[in-house]
């Protein structure tokens, strides 16, 4: 997938995106497209973050660090949306059940 298009109003660069096999049939089970997830990543909708969470993303817009953005499913399971510091790349991947951050 390229991200011209969605970068054309977003907050910042997402570079190559991705997405896990995990994460695709997380989507497919739970009827949620993946453009929707991005669509909010990008646009500084950072879905089911704690406050905390959110502030840090708003300050890795201004100082280049990685984002990340985490979105509950109606399935139960959270996509992550994690783009690297340098902007090379966005990748969706299915939240780990341990809780442990990418």
């Amino acid at each position: 997938m390229t991200s011209s298009a969605l970068n054309k109003w977003s907050h910042f660069d997402i570079g190559r995106v991705s997405m896990t096999n995990a994460a695709t049939a997380a989507l497919e089970e739970a009827r949620v497209e993946s453009i929707l997830l991005l669509h909010r990543h990008i646009h500084g909708d950072w879905g089911d973050l704690d406050a905390h969470d959110k502030m840090q993303n708003n300050l890795a817009i201004l100082l280049g660090q990685r984002l990340l953005s985490a979105y509950d499913l109606p399935t139960g399971k959270t996509i992550w949306v994690l783009t690297t510091a340098n902007r090379a790349s966005t990748t969706l991947l299915l939240k780990d059940p341990s809780g442990l951050a990418p």
